[in-house]
């Protein structure tokens, strides 16, 4: 029988071929048991697989265009230095625009650190300055040279040592959800093997007699994969679901807490987890189809 055949037939369905597969027992239980499982664990695998990539692009994007310099002086220099600098970013290709950050605003910043009453003026903190770069950007070695000169104590920070780690760690969350998925189809295969292989073994007699009538080994295998198929698509539909609707009961996080949000699906990727038990199925079908006709060989 051939694979066309054998999907054509997955379809249709075949009243008496089913009959050769028990309709009940602990093989039956364990496929849509463990296909629900891995289905629901296979949406939160996908699920961070797609946050960690939303996160990198969100703070890539935020930290790409943008840079902090720092200004040390003395107190009687420093609004002069500012002043000197903000002069030598106004004629610096490529900055689009800069400006001093106020008291209030670093304030703010420290704010998580040292508390809300930090008095500001009395401590000699360091003046920061934002600078916003045009989407050319601007030749950061230049302007390095540039400060070095006209202002000493202004460090420039374009943010490159933030971006790298980021995109990277996020990288590899990415590469750890799919690897997970991965782990999942191939958990999932192993058990649908091992039920196939079960029920195989539990009906020898019946196939026994299948043969002796006339039914071919093609026949009797695809009832096993039909039936074992639609199992799994089941217990993973209901798996998808129920994992779905977890993600979706996950709280929003805060803007104080936007470091960890996005664990979830944004959009048309919701739909995503929709494609979980189609490659339940898919795998269910695989597996069964080479365990039936591997246990049938055995079986002469």
């Amino acid at each position: 029988m051939s694979l066309a055949a054998d999907i054509i037939a997955l379809v249709r369905g075949e009243a008496q071929a089913d009959l050769v597969v028990p309709r009940s027992g602990q093989a039956a239980k364990l496929t849509v048991a463990v296909s629900g499982a891995m289905a629901f664990l296979a949406v939160f695998a996908l699920a961070l697989s797609l946050a960690s990539g939303r996160l990198a692009d969100r703070w890539s994007d935020a930290l790409a265009q943008s840079s902090t310099i720092r200004l040390s002086a003395p107190a009687a220099e420093l609004e002069a230095q500012t002043w000197t600098v903000l002069t030598v970013l106004e004629q610096t290709p490529g900055v689009d625009s800069a400006r001093a950050l106020s008291d209030d605003e670093q304030r703010a910043l420290l704010e998580p650190w040292f508390g809300p009453d930090l008095p500001i003026g009395d401590l000699p903190v360091p003046r920061l300055i934002e600078v916003i770069e045009t989407s050319d950007g601007y030749d950061a070695d230049g302007l390095r040279q540039r400060l070095a000169a006209e202002a000493p104590g202004a460090v420039l920070d374009d943010h490159t040592r933030w971006r790298r780690p980021l995109v990277e760690a996020a990288d590899r969350l990415r590469l750890l959800g799919w690897l997970a998925l991965s782990l999942i189809l191939a958990s999932t295969a192993a058990m649908v093997t091992l039920a196939a292989q079960a029920a195989l073994a539990s009906n020898e007699q019946v196939i026994r007699v299948l043969r002796l009538v006339g039914a071919r080994d093609s026949y009797i295998a695809r009832a096993f994969v039909r039936r074992f198929t639609r199992r799994a698509l089941s217990g993973a539909a209901l798996g998808a679901l129920l994992g779905t609707i977890a993600i979706a009961l996950l709280p929003r996080a805060a803007a104080e807490g936007a470091f960890l949000t996005g664990l979830g699906f944004t959009g048309a990727g919701w739909l995503w987890p929709a494609t979980i038990p189609i490659l339940a199925a898919v795998t269910a079908f695989w597996a069964t189809r080479i365990a039936a006709f591997r246990t049938l060989k055995g079986l002469r």
